[in-house]
């Protein structure tokens, strides 16, 4: 697979022989069951403690379903963030630079060019055969994404274009479809505050009368594409000019068949239809990102008017559900370096060093982690934790704000500095009046959350943490890996160091204790003796310096 002469950007062909070359695919050619088998299967990589670099894009060439149907369509799952490195080789460069790029491409955008014969029209059917067993959407291989509690076969790794019947502007969301009849699906748009784009122009098309909305949903798109979907452009922004920012050229669109709307031309499948606005239909249950199964609602149903794809297609499919997974890695990549230049440049907070949105469980939602310098004025560190709580409403219900050397993505850490660094009478704060947010609790009745604050950073120096100093442990580490002893997987932290509240003369001390001389040790403190101290009276060590020097 070649990037076409007349593109400078990688579809998802391209992408998958890079990931392929990277040793970041897995190829499943065994025959699979779509229904019951396909995402059980990968979420092993995230449930069975693997670790995160050890996690793949799986591609599955060999495709049943529940029936015993065969198809011949591949689906790729995780192909877009199985994990941080599958994300990068997406947007084409390193983890450090994927922040850079994205406040590049949103502030220098480029409008997409419009071409003629495009690859997603290869295969096209349209009229009566929709409505058909085996056409229409029912030729696709999507997959049951939470067997045992999901009642359909759901779209999840969707760009979903819908447009404003005002300014005539796109919106493209990741929106999950469940399907309904070869020529039927219900899509599910978050009417939440801070929701779907798409909403905002469903709702304008009732208000003006409009029965129907007309919506085009995209599988497959060149990655940069692809990318745009999940993370949040203000409205009114197109994201086909941003993605066209990432990609440094402008992306190739094409007008869909049926609908008014541009897609884009190197898309694997394009679903065409109408949203109707005047009624709703059961959906769901279905396994959502914050972890819980959302309970069965009434969402919008769209009437299929055309299914068109690319002749080697291949169908993407999000992994997502309980954090970390597909979605929660898409989402953490690109909202982090959002949250931190909130933070350091927009608020110009000082001390500020990252912002990390805690994945496991609660995926990215509800607490946010703020990596602050030591020696920063309290002033800062609450604004800091008041600027993140408030930056965007369904993150940061719980904001903790940590030194450097907590390791943000262990929760034992953060337990830890939380019962050692902070004093819940003075470094707590709790804030009422918070929205629900994306979850199990929806906000349709009124019912409110609030925000908890938390400053456990250090407040004055403390002793160094007891555990050998990380010279003697990785001394010790090449000794356990010369007798083949069981593969280490060091967890932060593993070394003692120093938190500030430390001197040379006890420095000297250790390195004399570790080498054999303790009776030297013994010998210099006889000289400090004192008398009529309460024993366990602390020791000025610049004053016994100051004893040894006389």
């Amino acid at each position: 697979m070649s990037i076409a002469t007349d593109r400078t950007y990688r579809d998802l062909h391209d992408h998958i022989a890079e990931l392929e070359a990277s040793g970041l695919l897995t190829r499943v050619d065994r025959p699979i069951d779509k229904d019951a088998e396909m995402h059980p299967l990968v979420r092993w990589q995230y449930v069975g403690g693997l670790k995160e670099e050890d996690r793949k894009a799986f591609l599955f060439t060999n495709i049943r379903d529940g029936k015993g149907r065969d198809y011949d369509i591949p689906v790729i799952v995780g192909g877009m963030a199985a994990n941080r490195a599958v994300y990068a080789t997406g947007m084409g460069c390193s983890l450090d630079e994927i922040a850079d790029k994205w406040a590049h491409a949103i502030a220098n955008p480029v409008k997409p060019v419009e071409v003629d014969n495009a690859p997603c029209h290869e295969i096209v059917e349209e009229g009566d055969i929709l409505s058909q067993e085996g056409h229409g959407i029912d030729v696709l291989p999507i997959p049951v994404s939470t067997p045992g509690f999901d009642s359909a076969p759901t779209l999840s790794a969707t760009n979903v274009i819908t447009r404003d019947p005002e300014d005539l502007v796109q919106n493209m969301g990741t929106y999950r479809c469940a399907l309904k009849a070869p020529d039927r699906l219900v899509v599910r748009m978050a009417t939440r505050v801070g929701g779907a784009g798409g909403y905002q122009h469903y709702l304008k098309h009732q208000a003006a009368g409009d029965r129907e909305m007309p919506v085009a949903i995209v599988l497959g798109c060149p990655p940069y594409v692809a990318f745009m979907g999940p993370q949040k452009m203000p409205i009114g922004v197109d994201e086909f000019d941003v993605a066209g920012g990432l990609a440094g050229a402008p992306i190739r669109v094409t007008k869909a068949r049926t609908v008014p709307l541009m897609v884009p031309a190197e898309a694997e499948v394009v679903i065409e239809g109408y949203i109707d606005t005047t009624r709703v239909e059961p959906e769901g249950p279905f396994g959502e990102s914050h972890g819980h199964v959302a309970l069965e609602e009434y969402n919008m149903p769209m009437r299929v008017t055309a299914v068109t794809r690319r002749k080697d297609a291949v169908i993407p499919s999000y992994i997502s559900q309980v954090a970390p997974s597909e979605s929660s890695v898409i989402k953490r990549v690109a909202y982090e370096p959002l949250f931190t230049h909130h933070l350091k440049s927009t608020l110009s907070i000082k001390g500020v060093k990252k912002v990390s949105l805690h994945e496991p469980l609660t995926g990215l939602l509800r607490v946010s982690v703020i990596t602050i310098e030591p020696g920063t004025p309290r002033t800062e560190i609450w604004r800091a934790l008041n600027g993140a709580a408030f930056f965007k409403g369904d993150c940061g219900k719980i904001c903790i704000a940590v030194n450097e050397d907590i390791d943000v993505d262990s929760p034992d850490a953060i337990l830890w500095a939380m019962a050692y660094r902070s004093n819940p009478v003075e470094d707590m704060q709790l804030v009422p009046h918070r929205g629900q947010g994306h979850g199990p609790k929806r906000e349709h009745a009124g019912e409110e959350d609030s925000t908890l604050l938390v400053d456990a950073t250090m407040k004055s120096p403390m002793p160094p943490l007891a555990l050998p100093a990380r010279e003697y442990m990785e001394r010790a580490k090449a000794i356990w890996e010369d007798m083949e002893l069981p593969r280490l997987m060091p967890q932060k932290p593993w070394h003692g160091y120093s938190l500030g509240a430390w001197h040379e003369i006890w420095d000297a001390a250790a390195k004399r204790a570790a080498q054999g001389e303790y009776i030297e040790n013994g010998r210099i403190s006889a000289t400090l003796q004192v008398e009529g101290l309460k024993p366990e009276s602390r020791v000025d060590p610049d004053e016994s310096l100051k004893k040894m020097n006389d």
